[in-house]
C-alpha cells in the first residue's frame, strides 16, 4: 500500500466544493436581471421617463452573472486538473485568483499555494525541482 504525502486529494474536494457553491451563488444575480425588467415594463409611459436605471440594473446582473459563471467552471476545471495532477501554472493561477473570493477561498488558495511549492508535489506535475 503506498503512502501519500501530499494534500491533492482533499484540495480536490474543497475545489468542488467551492466550484458548485459558486455556481449556486451565481443565480443570486438571475434575480436583479427580473428585477431590472419588470422595472423596464413598469415605469410608466416610455416618453416620460427614463429606462436608464432599469437598464443598469439589468447590465450590472448579467455582468455578476456571467462573472460567477465563469469563474465557478474555472474552479471546477482547477479540481478535475487537481486530481489529474496536470496543468499546475493553471491551478497555481487559479489558487491566487480564490484568494480574492472571500474567506474560503483565501484559506484554499493560500493552502494550495504552500501545496503545490513542495518539491515532491512539483515533481508529481512533471517540474523540475
Amino acid at each position: 500500500m503506498q503512502v501519500e504525502d501530499h494534500n491533492l486529494r482533499i484540495f480536490r474536494i474543497l475545489y468542488i466544493i467551492k466550484g458548485i457553491l459558486i455556481l449556486l451563488f451565481a443565480f443570486l444575480p438571475v434575480f436583479y436581471i427580473f428585477l431590472g425588467v419588470f422595472l423596464f415594463y413598469n415605469e410608466g409611459t416610455p416618453e416620460a421617463q427614463s429606462h436608464f436605471g432599469s437598464l443598469l440594473v439589468i447590465c450590472i446582473g448579467i455582468m455578476v452573472f456571467l462573472f460567477l459563471l465563469v469563474l465557478g467552471i474555472l474552479t471546477l476545471l482547477t479540481a478535475k486538473y487537481l486530481g489529474e495532477t496536470r496543468n499546475y501554472d493553471f491551478i497555481f493561477v487559479m489558487a491566487i485568483i480564490n484568494c480574492l473570493t472571500g474567506v474560503l477561498g483565501i484559506l484554499l488558495g493560500i493552502f494550495t499555494i504552500l501545496e503545490l511549492n513542495k518539491p515532491h508535489v512539483k515533481r508529481l506535475f512533471g517540474k523540475q525541482v
